[in-house]
């Protein structure tokens, strides 16, 4: 495809990796003819997208990595996968926040990126179950004083996972007795048919009860997620207002994602708001306004 020649690195791997999924593997030669670029461009490509673990290298081409379903990586491993995806995505997502909101930040790289963009809006009430979210704001108290407007935070009680998110019992009572103008969720994987899901049991149970304690959710997921399914799914698209994604989703998962809810692709050149709340496509540049807070 000609118009793909000046794609950024970023974007071009995600349609290889969108093709090696779809198709179950890829040959060095259809990638060159259908990117119009060269063998060795290719194959920096299919190195660098290994590195990261998301396929294998074979002799002429590349298939898939099939891991397994309950395969969950720890927050140092994820923490240096899509770095710029991650920045784009939690610039996006923090100008959907209103000053004296009440919001939820998941476990996560992408909410605990958020965090860092949140430290300057006025009088939040801040409820996570992640560790790392939490001493975010925590942090930065102990840095600069207890200054006027700064969040107040609240961090569930739980068992702690490999993602230093808390779960269980004791997380899902105290979420189930809050209500969120808005939770923004980060996910294991995102899929048409899987909807949300994570690998981790008590996780999905605890997800659970954040989405059904929010009045609007807000996944953050960068390109990688589209496609991954884990063991247990625990919201469907339906139940997601808005999905916050960086420039690498393909034309053709924004397509179908856009079919079931407001999709908000960052990092890209500005376009013309959205009319409609869900079902449509939204580039945010860098000068997007802030949004009011939900009802």
């Amino acid at each position: 495809m000609s118009e793909n020649q000046n794609l950024l690195a970023e974007q071009r791997r995600a349609l290889i990796l969108d093709e090696v999924r779809r198709r179950g593997g890829v040959r060095v030669n259809e990638l060159t003819r259908k990117l119009g670029v060269s063998d060795m461009t290719v194959r920096r490509d299919l190195d660098a997208l290994a590195r990261q673990g998301v396929l294998e290298k074979v002799h002429g081409g590349a298939v898939p990595v099939v891991e397994a379903s309950t395969h969950e990586p720890g927050f140092e491993a994820k923490s240096g996968l899509e770095l710029t995806a991650k920045e784009d995505i939690a610039r996006a997502a923090a100008r959907l926040v209103a000053p004296g909101s009440a919001i939820a930040l998941s476990g996560g790289t992408t909410t605990y990126a958020l965090a860092h963009h949140l430290l300057d809006v006025p009088d939040l009430t801040v409820v996570t179950n992640s560790v790392r979210v939490a001493d975010v704001f925590h942090t930065a108290q102990r840095t600069s004083g207890q200054r006027q407007g700064a969040a107040t935070v609240v961090l569930t009680g739980g068992v702690r996972t490999p993602s230093d998110s808390l779960v269980g019992p004791v997380a899902d009572q105290a979420i189930a007795a809050l209500h969120f103008d808005m939770l923004f969720l980060g996910v294991h994987g995102i899929s048409a048919e899987a909807g949300l899901s994570t690998p981790n049991l008590a996780e999905a149970e605890t997800n659970r009860r954040l989405v059904q304690s929010a009045r609007r959710v807000v996944v953050v997921a960068d390109h990688t997620k589209w496609g991954v399914v884990g063991l247990s799914s625990f919201a469907t698209l339906e139940q997601v207002d808005t999905l916050v994604t960086d420039a690498g989703l393909p034309g053709g998962a924004r397509a179908e994602i856009a079919e079931h809810l407001r999709l908000v692709v960052a990092g890209e050149p500005e376009q013309e708001p959205a009319q409609e709340p869900a079902g449509s496509v939204e580039s945010v540049g860098s000068a997007e306004p802030a949004e009011g807070s939900a009802g």
